[in-house]
């Protein structure tokens, strides 16, 4: 089952560019990346896939001669097919494996401008970094991610209500009783998480026990993938940073607490990689005082966002048909998960092209503790936004950044209907995506 992603509209959008560059799918292993090239591939009249992990004697062809046309000449010798600008999509996968052939990305645009190819790899970040240049303003880069809640309706059919979030906002509440049906739905799709295959394996089958092992797999698929970074961390470091990131959520990452057998910069280089690998993703804190909200920064102050939650609620040990048959959503939020999914669906609907950051604010005083947990550059303006799983919770740390900060509003995402309290708008957690379009 092939799950239409948002990705699918600016791939099209890319093919129709007069002059496009090669395009490089970056993200974690596992998020869809050649699923969605390969259906991509299905408008053209040809598509052509070349593996560097399944046909390694293919890196040869790379190794000298780096001409665009030689190469797809012989590559269209090899494999018997045509290549043909205009007509053919190329995809060269696994591509982290013949460092050569992403040197030859930049000719590609130069000298074969109308050809349209399309590469992607797993660890692809860390062949990147290796290189001293890959085409800087030759080569497109688009980052995905597990599924966004938005896609995970539209692979479950519910369209109808997909449109009515679109049309809802804090002055114009869902109805009662689609609101309560999409929380359920929200609910669920933190629990099984983003990606696509334990998705697709629900909407197929609805076996939750399957979708469990499913998880389980991926886990012990993610940590196998470790051995690959050996060169740079222990894999029994990297294993226990990672777990360290998960028990440590919701919180300002402590680094002593990470890996008892590492000092500070060795835990730093295991935080880094597995960023680097897409499995995390750093909220850092910022002063806020002005946009950017980078310009000041504090990279020493950061927390971490597993990238998929529901990887992260397996790690935690929920049993996924224990909850959705108790719907008690207190029982699922482990680790301020509800403060998580809002981070991830934040990045999701931020541009694919950019690397996306997240910032919090806090401020630590012996008489006033306060801490927001995303503050967000929204129409030219800082606009705080705390997360909460329930319906209930003082905006205490919100009000005071507002009145510190001289702000007029703030945002507040829990289980409640669409909604405004004086200067706070509410948005349902099925709608963080709202507040990202605004």
């Amino acid at each position: 089952m092939y799950i239409n992603r948002k990705a699918d509209t600016e791939l099209k959008k890319w093919r129709e560019e007069s002059n496009h560059k090669p395009l490089l799918i970056r993200g974690a292993r596992q998020v869809g990346k050649t699923k969605t090239i390969r259906e991509f591939g299905n408008s053209f009249e040809s598509f052509v896939e070349i593996n560097f992990e399944e046909s390694p004697r293919l890196k040869s062809l790379f190794e000298e001669d780096l001409s665009p046309i030689s190469i797809c000449e012989n590559l269209s010798a090899i494999l018997k097919t045509s290549i043909i600008p205009g007509k053919t999509l190329l995809f060269f996968d696994e591509i982290q494996e013949c460092p050569r052939a992403i040197a030859s990305l930049r000719f590609f645009y130069e000298k074969m401008p109308k050809l349209h190819l399309v590469v992607a790899g797993s660890l692809l970040e860390f062949a990147l970094q290796e290189m001293a240049t890959f085409g800087v303003g030759r080569i497109r880069s688009m980052f995905m991610y597990p599924l966004s809640f938005s896609e995970f309706l539209a692979g479950a059919g519910e369209f109808q209500l997909l449109e009515i979030i679109k049309q809802s906002n804090p002055t114009k509440p869902i109805n009662g009783v689609l609101h309560n049906r999409l929380i359920e739905l929200v609910q669920k799709f933190i629990c099984l998480g983003g990606m696509p295959e334990v998705a697709a394996t629900y909407f197929e089958t609805g076996d939750l026990y399957k979708c469990q092992q499913l998880l389980d797999d991926l886990i012990i698929s993610i940590q196998a993938d470790f051995a690959k970074y050996k060169k740079r961390a222990p894999v029994s470091r990297l294993i226990e940073v990672f777990q360290s990131v998960v028990s440590q959520a919701g919180q300002k990452f402590v680094y002593k607490k990470a890996c008892i057998q590492a000092n500070h910069k060795q835990i730093k280089e295991a935080i880094q990689l597995l960023i680097n690998a897409g499995l995390v993703i750093p909220v850092t804190h910022s002063s806020a005082n002005g946009i950017p909200l980078g310009a000041e920064a504090n990279l020493q102050k950061q927390k971490m966002l597993l990238f998929d939650t529901g990887i992260f609620q397996r790690i935690m040990n929920l049993d996924l048909a224990d909850f959705l048959l108790s719907k008690n959503f207190d029982a699922i939020n482990k680790g301020n998960v509800s403060e998580q999914f809002a981070g991830l669906e934040l990045i999701k609907v931020s541009s694919c092209y950019q690397t996306p950051y997240l910032y919090y604010w806090h401020r630590e005083s012996r008489n006033s503790n306060a801490e927001v947990d995303y503050i967000l550059p929204l129409s030219n303006k800082i606009v705080p936004v705390e997360v909460k799983s329930g319906t209930k919770g003082s905006m205490q740390s919100l009000f005071l950044f507002l009145e510190e900060k001289k702000l007029s509003q703030g945002i507040r995402i829990s289980n409640e209907n669409f909604s405004t309290y004086d200067s706070i708008e509410v948005y349902p957690l099925y709608a963080v995506e709202n507040i990202g379009l605004k």
